[in-house]
């Protein structure tokens, strides 16, 4: 099997009630005309979920639907073969001097390494006619939707 070699780009970083992905010094030029967006995709590495046993799992129960196992490819499970997370971000402030992107929420630990920033861009990651599981059923269709959704209700809590 061919393996491949990453090194974290920075860092997410929970701030005094804010969440913030801190770029490493050396790679703060790559932010130049970030600002111009509005929202961010983050990579990120699940490090505090990166075992060997949990890189074995293939699927799990959903905590926000019990009884139902999907497979990981199918699921947001911290449980895959490379445990890399995605999360889109609404970017609140962009301080590419001190390496900041101040974003409005990011479902990640503080401390957790960042692989890689692409910008949203609606003409290939907006989809107007999606399918999801019938597990979703009931929630929310977008990111301002979600906002006032109760996600303790099916079984996700705040972090």
């Amino acid at each position: 099997m061919t393996t491949y070699q990453l090194s974290p780009i920075g860092h997410i970083r929970h701030l005094e009630g804010m969440y913030a992905v801190e770029i490493l010094p050396e790679f703060r030029p790559a932010l130049k005309a970030l600002e111009q967006f509005s929202h961010v995709h983050v990579f990120w590495w699940m490090s505090e979920s990166d075992t060997p046993a949990r890189r074995a799992n293939l699927d799990d129960e959903l905590p926000y639907a019990p009884g139902q196992i999907a497979g990981v490819f199918a699921s947001r499970s911290n449980e895959r073969p490379n445990p890399i997370g995605v999360t889109t971000c609404f970017m609140l402030d962009v301080d590419a001097d001190a390496g900041l992107i101040y974003v409005a929420w990011i479902d990640a630990h503080d401390g957790t390494p960042v692989l890689d920033l692409k910008p949203y861009l609606p003409h290939s990651d907006r989809v107007l006619n999606v399918n999801v599981a019938p597990w979703f059923t009931g929630w929310p269709q977008s990111m301002e939707d979600a906002a006032d959704f109760d996600f303790a209700a099916v079984g996700l809590g705040e972090e």
